[in-house]
């Protein structure tokens, strides 16, 4: 029977298999690259690349997505209230208080990114604090601490770099003169050309089901954890019917970030039409489950 414990297991030995799975693809892909110039120079690259990206992922990935995200560390004068949610909630998770992060920006969001509990953040909107109340940003606050607990933040936030690098490998293909080799013949050009153009369009699809590959019931497990955590889970279904209400997209939302947060950053940018591959699960599913719940 599956437990919050094994769950948390099963998380670490995915983040590995993930990473050893993209060490494999880069040097495959080198392979090919370095055999179709004749160059033995670009399967070198490839190795040490991997092997550097892998590393990078692990220890920075979290600086990566707050830097993509445009999230600025908040500061504790200002944000007082927020800052005291956290570090209540947190007493009671037995967890690290973890930095405090604010993006400006109206839509209504927040995630969790970091390596561990011990390096951990939390990231929220200004338009998040601006609609919840404190129960409501509590129930935010402890869906995303359960995150942490769950080291479910990990896996999540080395999916940014590697999911991000599915574009990166289109644009190798579509450019690949840019590694100074010359084909073998004029039609080589266009074959890359072509390999370049179905990598471009699968590249979003890719991505969507990599970040499937997390599975959805990370968002059920951390909404059922963080309910038990206030013993209130009315304030989280509250704050995910504003969120889902405000339909308001991130500004600074893309592929690669998108399942990082509590509720789709795409909200009201056509969703319906991608609602199957959606990185979150429907938010009636888990305001239903949650009112469901019996807390004692």
């Amino acid at each position: 029977m599956s437990t919050l414990y094994t769950q948390q297991d099963k998380n670490i030995h995915r983040t590995w298999l993930l990473m050893a799975v993209f060490l494999a693809v880069i040097v495959g892909l080198g392979y090919f690259i370095s055999y179709y110039y004749n160059s033995p120079a670009i399967l070198y690259f490839a190795i040490i690349f991997s092997v550097v990206m892998n590393i990078a992922s692990y220890w920075y990935s979290d600086k990566i997505v707050l830097s993509v995200s445009r999230a600025i560390e908040a500061d504790k004068d200002q944000y007082l209230e927020l800052y005291h949610i956290v570090e209540n909630l947190s007493i009671t998770a037995g967890l690290p208080m973890p930095k405090v992060y604010i993006m400006n920006d109206t839509s209504p969001n927040a995630f969790a990114t970091g390596r561990n509990k011990e390096h951990a953040v939390i990231c929220v909107t200004t338009g998040l604090l601006q609609i919840l109340n404190k129960n409501e940003l509590e129930g935010v606050i402890s869906h995303e601490l359960s995150h942490i607990g769950n080291r479910d933040i990990l896996l999540s936030t080395v999916v940014v770099v590697l999911v991000g690098f599915i574009s990166l490998i289109a644009n190798i293909f579509i450019r690949g003169n840019m590694f100074g080799g010359r084909s073998r013949e004029e039609r080589d050009g266009g074959i890359l050309m072509i390999i370049g153009i179905i990598f471009i369009i699968l590249s979003p699809i890719v991505a969507t089901l990599i970040q499937l590959a997390i599975s959805r019931k990370r968002e059920y497990l951390a909404d059922a954890s963080g309910a038990l955590l206030t013993r209130y889970p009315e304030g989280l279904a509250s704050a995910l019917e504003k969120i889902s209400a405000a339909g308001i997209p991130l500004r600074n939302a893309n592929t690669a970030t998108a399942h990082l947060f509590i509720a789709d950053p795409f909200s009201g940018a056509g969703k319906k039409v991608a609602s199957l591959f959606s990185t979150h699960p429907p938010v009636q599913d888990r305001i239903k489950a949650l009112l469901g719940m019996q807390v004692k």
